[in-house]
């Protein structure tokens, strides 16, 4: 079993930055690819980027290509989102995700943050 713990989220105004974190438990982190989910308000959560176990191979969705970037430190347990010229639509909760299952599809996930973009 994992627990994942994310943070870092906020409100910020358009064009701004924020890094988000996701702290997890337990001693196989270091063998599971990660990933982050956003869903915005009456919407289905969508994929936003992903890293593989070794951080060697990342993936990111087409609307964050550019502006978005993961990573993580298998010694501190923690995966990263540092998210870079966010936009209204960029306005989320935000989830991080462990041990992928299948393309996009993963068996442990956390409680989200939410990130606000402001005009």
């Amino acid at each position: 079993q994992v627990q994942l713990v994310e943070s870092g989220g906020g409100l910020v105004q358009a064009g701004g930055s924020l890094r988000l974190s996701c702290a997890a438990s337990g001693r196989t982190f270091g063998s599971y690819d990660l990933a982050w989910f956003r869903q915005a308000p009456g919407k289905e959560r969508e994929f936003v980027a992903a890293i593989s176990w070794s951080g060697g191979n990342t993936d990111y969705a087409d609307s964050v290509k550019g502006r978005f970037t993961i990573s993580r430190d298998n010694a501190k347990n923690t995966v990263y989102l540092q998210m870079n010229s966010l936009k209204l639509e960029d306005t989320a909760l935000y989830y991080c995700a462990a041990n992928r299952i299948s393309w996009r599809l993963y068996r442990y996930w956390g409680q989200g943050t939410q990130v606000t973009v402001s005009s």
